[in-house]
This record gives structure tokens, C-alpha cells and sequence, in this order.
């Protein structure tokens, strides 16, 4: 039986000091990495690693932009890129190389322990994105970023007293929000190439829903994420910006289209058509139908006729 690679756990904001040749953190649970003033290069672990806490990362060039592909602009002042706990990075075969983050901030979960931030962060999307969907940057939203950065920086330099950690919890939602909106920005400056992919993924689930693939089970997000080489997080957060829908909705909706096509112009019963749109149990399948369109499949059929 073969075995799975051995993964690099790093556990805590000292162990990465250490590593760096850095004196201890300033605080157990935060640290901020200042790669423009000090020339600090990360140097990541060979092979697949595991982060055992938040990291945000402003990177001066984000090469990986390259692998997006062509048809659309992305800016050249650097990009942001976030991992969130426990979270693998790298893969097995990866030989151990610098990370060229400018400012690279890690954050403990237990320093959100308490705070709405700790429920809040689950909820930023982009913790989830893979390494080529970086955040790209303009000039403008650079320099807010790197302000923000500088801001932590400084408090976490200065002398710690009780209103540090409110402070300092402030200053990375406002970062995530910002964040938020950026992203915003880039799916819609992106429109050509999120457009295509949109359409891909629309290709992918007629080609599910008329094969015999669909005998495996309904197509999942996870599926199309897989077969247009992007995470399930970015494709949900980039269709939710273009249509206000995620790709979940995207599969039922795509999914009640063709319930509808068969109840209409097949005499297949409703059992029938649940098995062939890749329901195990046509109770669920009734199910969705009616919370869709405010009827059974029966009455659908029956007002159609």
C-alpha cells in the first residue's frame, strides 16, 4: 500500500522565527515579516507543508499570473496571496525555495479567539484559493495594502499594552475587506476571461447531464472546479460577482432545465427522469424540483400539457 508523502507541520510563529534566524516573535500568536526594510526571505520547507495559522502575503511580482492565461490584463503591481490553517502548500516533489513576499503577516487562530473576526474570517473565500489566483494589484490598491501592513507593523513594534490587540484585529479586517473589494474589482476586469469560463462550465454540465456519466451522481462543484483548473472557492466567488448565483445554484438551476425539457417532451416517469439526472432517490429529487419552481414534477407536467 503506498503510503502519503510526509507533510512539513509548522506549528508555531517561533518555529518559523527560528528557522528564519529571527529573534521571537513579538507576540506569541501574531508576527508581521518585513521583507522590504530587512531583506527577509522565507525559505519554505522542501516538499508539501502544513501551516498551522493565517498567512497573508504581499508579493512584489506574482509569477504565477502567467498560468491564467491570455485574453485579459492583469496588473503589475504585485498581488496578495492568503492560506489559512492547516491548509497543504507546496506539493511532495517541490524542492525547498525562497518565498519573495515583501510583507508576510501570520496570524494564530487563538489571536481571534473572542472576537467576531474569529467566526468572520471563515467567511473570506479567498483563504481557499489556490496559488494562481492571487490577488493582482493596481498602484492605488497597493499602496493601501502596504499602508495597512505598515500600521501593524508599527503596533506590534511599539509597546503591547490592552489596546494592542483590538487595534491590530481592526487593521486586518479592514485588510480583508479591502481584500474583498479587490477582488470584486479583478472578477470584473476579468469579465472576457471569467465570461469563458462561465460558458466552459455551462459546456460541462450539458455534456454531464446528457451522458452516461451522470449515472455517477449529480456533477458536483468539485468536479467542475477540477476540469476548468481552478479552486471551488475562486469558481463560486467569480460566478456570484457575474450572476449573483454560486456554482452550487449553478448546477441546480442547470439541473432543473433539463427536469423540465424531459417532463415536457418524454414519457418518462418522475422516477425515471430523477435516475437519469443522477438521483439515487427520486424523493430528493421531487424535493428540489418543487423548492425551484413552487411545484411537483407532476404539476409541472400536468400545467405544461
Amino acid at each position: 500500500m503506498k503510503k502519503d508523502p510526509v507533510q512539513t507541520q509548522v506549528n508555531s510563529l517561533t518555529e518559523v522565527h527560528r528557522t528564519l534566524g529571527l529573534p521571537n516573535p513579538q507576540h506569541p500568536l501574531i508576527s508581521l515579516l518585513n521583507g522590504i526594510d530587512n531583506d527577509i526571505r522565507i525559505c519554505l520547507p522542501q516538499g508539501a507543508h502544513v501551516l498551522h495559522f493565517y498567512k497573508i502575503s504581499y508579493k512584489s511580482t506574482v509569477s504565477e499570473k502567467l498560468k491564467y492565461g491570455q485574453g485579459y490584463y492583469d496588473f503589475d503591481e504585485g498581488g496578495l496571496m492568503f492560506a489559512s490553517p492547516n491548509q497543504v502548500i507546496g506539493s511532495p516533489n517541490e524542492p525547498g525555495r525562497q518565498d519573495s513576499s515583501m510583507y508576510t503577516i501570520l496570524i494564530h487562530p487563538d489571536f481571534l479567539w473572542n472576537y467576531p473576526l474569529a467566526k468572520k474570517i471563515k467567511q473570506y473565500g479567498f483563504f481557499s484559493y489556490s496559488a494562481n489566483e492571487a490577488l493582482h494589484l493596481s498602484e492605488e490598491e497597493r499602496e493601501t495594502v502596504i499602508s495597512i501592513f505598515r500600521i501593524i507593523e508599527k503596533e506590534l513594534n511599539s509597546r503591547i499594552d490592552d489596546f494592542s490587540q483590538d487595534v491590530i484585529i481592526s487593521q486586518i479586517e479592514v485588510l480583508l475587506n479591502y481584500a474583498n473589494r479587490f477582488y470584486k474589482r479583478q472578477f470584473l476586469t476579468r469579465k472576457v476571461a471569467s465570461n469563458d469560463l462561465l460558458v466552459k462550465m455551462e459546456e460541462l454540465l450539458d455534456e454531464s447531464f446528457e451522458s452516461e456519466s451522470v449515472k455517477n451522481g449529480i456533477p458536483t462543484v468539485h468536479f467542475l472546479s477540477e476540469k476548468l483548473n481552478i479552486s471551488a472557492s475562486y469558481l463560486s466567488d467569480m460566478l456570484r460577482s457575474l450572476t449573483g448565483q454560486n456554482a452550487q445554484q449553478h448546477i441546480h438551476n442547470k439541473l432543473i432545465e433539463k427536469a423540465k425539457e424531459k417532463l415536457s417532451v418524454t414519457q418518462l416517469s418522475v422516477s425515471e427522469i430523477a435516475y437519469e439526472l443522477g438521483f439515487e432517490h427520486p424523493q430528493s429529487f421531487s424535493k428540489l424540483f418543487k423548492a425551484k419552481t413552487q411545484l411537483s414534477p407532476l404539476e409541472f407536467r400536468k400545467s405544461f400539457n
